[in-house]
């Protein structure tokens, strides 16, 4: 699949999601949505970054725009992340990389002095008809979600 790029239909996708669905593209066509990648389950920042969605989800629903997280994670760490902290949205797994390769953002990181192959934090908004608004990449956490937000009230 093309990169995505602003202005331009998302590509069609499906993907295993947690509550044991698949979510496709097709499936939410006329719905605005946020797909927000992050590294791992259950670490430090992306716990917080999921916190924050979740808090703000109510308002997310409010102007019509359904949000999901995705990682490389498989399902069963997924469904463990979601339960714990009680995530109102669903989980995307992207263990084969497609998703993450549409939008670009798997990067080389380095950890600890050793170059590593991983998710940079990125957040995208997609409007009801398909086509990518905003990107947000190399997010920082604080006052992100606040960011989104008001960008998918402008929708």
């Amino acid at each position: 699949m093309p990169p995505v790029s602003i202005g331009k239909k998302v590509p069609a996708f499906k993907i295993p999601a947690t509550s044991d669905k698949t979510i496709a593209s097709k499936d939410l066509a006329g719905q605005a949505y946020v797909l927000f990648f992050y590294p791992r389950d259950n670490t430090p920042g992306c716990t917080t970054e999921g916190q924050n969605f979740r808090d703000a989800y109510a308002k997310f629903k409010r102007q019509k725009v359904e949000v999901f997280g995705i990682s490389r994670d498989n399902l069963r760490s997924h469904e463990r992340f979601k339960t714990k902290f009680e995530f109102p949205f669903e989980l995307l797994s992207d263990e084969d990389e497609k998703l993450c390769s549409v939008f670009e953002v798997v990067k080389d990181k380095n950890m600890y002095g050793k170059k590593v192959r991983g998710i940079e934090r990125s957040t995208f908004l997609i409007d009801a008809t398909g086509k990518l608004r905003r990107e947000w990449r190399k997010v920082k956490i604080d006052g992100h979600v606040d960011e989104v937000l008001a960008a998918a009230k402008e929708l």
